[in-house]
C-alpha cells in the first residue's frame, strides 16, 4: 500500500436499461417456482415506499406515499390491492393483473368511499380459499431464538385481516422467496438486470467523485451535497455530506456548516443499482491532521485500503462466503477495527437486500450477484473511512452475454477493470465487473485531489 499522484478514474456514465419482457417473465418463474418449492400456494406481497423492492420486482413501479399488496396465487391469478392514487398504475404494471381498490392503503383523511371492510377485500384477492399463504415484507428473518417463519414484518391491520378472511390457512413468513441465498429469485441477475442496475451504479459514483473534486474550505455541506443529486434520480439512501462532527442535534441532512481545516469528512450517495461512499479528512497532508490522528493513514485508512484489495483479489464466483467473512477478519481484525456488519452484501433496487457473507455461512458466490464492498472500520480518534462500492459477479457465458447483448456496457468494464489493474495495481479476478467509476479509488486527504492509494 502507498499513497501516490495518480490520475481519477474516468466518469463513465451508463445508459438508462429498462428491463425486458423476457425478463420480467424469467423473474415471474422464478418466484412461481419459489412458492411450489416452499409449499406456498399464495404469495403476498406488502410495499410502501420504503419497502417497495420485493413488489416492484415483479410490478416494475412502488407505491410512492400509499402501501399495496401484490397477491400471486399458484392457478396463475393476480391480484393488485391499491390506494386511492395508484389504481391508475395497475394497468402499467409489467405483470397482467386484475386492480382492486383498497381505500384503506390511502393518505390520512382521504376518501374512503365505497366503504368495503378490507376482509372483504382480500376475499375478492381470494385469499379466503387459500391454504398456506406466503407474506413477504422486506426482511428475511434470521435470528437464532425465534420461529423466524412466524414473524411478519408487515403492518399489523393487514395481517390480522388475512387471517380472518383466510380462516383455515397457515401463514408463514416468506421473504426467503425473493431474497433467501439458499433459493431467493432476487439474488441472481441476467445480463438485461446487470444493463439495468449499472446506470445507478455509475451515477452514484460520478456522483461522489465530483463531490470529492468540489471538497475544499469554507464550502458549505449543502453546497456540496448538490453534487449527489442527478438527473432526477431517486435515492436508494439518504444522502451524506458532513464535515466535522455528524449528528448534531441528532441531524442526519447536510447543512449549512462550512468546511474546516482538519475536518472529518463523510459522504455517501446511492441510486438504484449502487452505492458509493468516502470518508476522510479535510486537510492536503499528514501534517494538517488533528493532533493525535497524525498516523490516519498507518492506522486507519492504509489497513481498510489493503483489506478492499484482498476483497477485489480473492472474491470470484464459486468462492465460499464463509472465507470472504474470515478473509476480511484476518486483514482486518474486529478486535482493532471494529467493523461489525457483513463485508460484502447483495444489492439491486434496494441498497441493501441480504448476504450470504457471515460467519460460517454455507453458501458459496454466485454468478448474477451484484455486490456492494461494505466494510465499515470504526477506529475510537480518529475519522472513518470508506470507499464502498459496486461490483456484479459474473461467469464465462454472464460475461460473453453482456459482450454481445451490452457491448458499451462491456467497454466501461474493460475500462474499469484496466485503471484497476494499471493504475491501482490490484490484480482482480476476471469474475469481477465494476459497476461503479470509483471501485476501490481512495483518497484519505480530501483537499488533495491527486494522492490515492495504489497497491504497491
Amino acid at each position: 500500500m502507498k499513497l501516490k499522484a495518480i490520475e481519477a478514474p474516468k466518469t463513465m456514465l451508463g445508459m438508462s436499461v429498462e428491463l425486458t419482457e423476457e425478463t420480467i417473465h424469467e423473474r415471474l418463474a422464478k418466484v412461481k417456482a419459489n412458492m411450489v418449492q416452499s409449499g406456498i400456494d399464495t404469495l403476498v406481497i406488502y410495499a410502501d415506499k420504503e419497502h417497495g423492492a420485493n413488489f416492484e420486482y415483479l410490478t416494475g413501479f412502488i407505491p410512492r406515499f400509499e402501501e399495496a399488496l401484490l397477491v400471486l396465487s399458484q392457478t396463475n391469478e393476480t391480484f393488485l390491492l391499491l390506494g386511492n392514487e395508484n389504481m391508475k398504475m395497475a394497468a402499467h404494471a409489467r405483470i397482467p393483473n386484475k386492480a382492486i381498490h383498497v381505500p384503506h392503503f390511502s393518505l390520512p383523511n382521504q376518501p374512503m368511499d365505497p366503504f368495503v371492510p378490507l376482509l372483504d377485500l382480500l376475499a375478492q384477492a381470494k385469499l379466503d380459499g387459500a391454504k398456506t399463504i406466503g407474506l413477504v415484507g422486506w426482511k428475511k428473518w434470521t435470528t437464532t431464538t425465534e420461529k423466524n417463519e412466524t414473524l411478519f414484518d408487515i403492518p399489523h391491520f393487514i395481517v390480522k385481516a388475512i387471517q380472518d378472511c383466510a380462516t383455515d390457512a397457515t401463514l408463514i413468513s416468506a421473504s426467503g422467496v425473493m431474497i433467501g441465498n439458499e433459493m431467493g429469485a432476487r439474488i441472481l441477475n441476467n445480463a438485461n438486470e446487470v444493463a439495468h442496475y449499472e446506470f445507478g451504479a455509475s451515477l452514484s459514483s460520478t456522483s461522489i467523485l465530483n463531490a470529492m473534486n468540489q471538497i475544499d474550505v469554507g464550502k458549505s455541506e449543502m453546497e456540496l451535497a448538490g453534487e449527489l443529486a442527478r438527473l432526477g434520480q431517486p435515492h436508494t439512501v439518504i444522502s451524506i455530506m458532513a464535515t466535522g462532527e455528524r449528528f448534531q442535534y441528532a441531524n442526519l441532512y447536510p447543512t449549512n456548516k462550512k468546511v474546516r481545516l482538519g475536518d472529518k469528512i463523510s459522504l455517501t450517495c446511492g441510486f438504484k443499482g449502487g452505492l458509493s461512499s468516502r470518508a476522510g479528512y479535510a486537510v492536503s497532508e499528514a501534517k494538517e491532521l488533528p493532533d493525535g490522528q497524525e498516523d490516519y493513514v498507518e492506522r486507519v485508512s492504509g489497513p481498510y485500503f489493503n483489506a478492499v484489495v484482498k476483497w477485489l483479489e480473492t472474491v470470484k464466483v464459486g468462492y465460499p462466503a464463509a472465507d470472504v467473512y474470515q478473509m476480511v477478519e484476518d486483514v482486518l481484525p474486529k478486535e482493532r477495527y471494529h467493523w461489525h456488519l457483513n463485508p460484502g452484501h447483495l444489492t439491486a433496487d434496494e441498497e441493501w437486500m441480504s448476504s450470504p457473507i457471515y460467519p460460517n455461512s454455507p453458501h458459496t458466490l454466485k454468478s448474477g450477484m451484484i455486490f456492494q464492498i461494505d466494510i465499515i472500520p470504526s477506529v475510537k480518534g480518529y475519522a472513518g473511512v470508506s470507499a464502498e462500492e459496486c461490483v456484479a459477479l459474473a461467469d464465462a457465458s454472464l460475461r460473453e452475454t453482456i459482450r454481445r447483448d451490452y457491448p458499451e456496457l462491456h467497454e466501461r468494464i474493460k475500462e474499469r477493470r484496466r485503471y484497476l489493474r494499471e493504475v491501482l495495481q490490484i490484480d482482480i479476478h476476471e469474475d469481477i465487473l465494476p459497476l461503479s467509476n470509483t471501485v476501490a479509488y481512495l483518497r484519505p486527504y480530501l483537499l488533495n485531489k491527486e494522492l490515492a492509494f495504489v497497491n504497491e
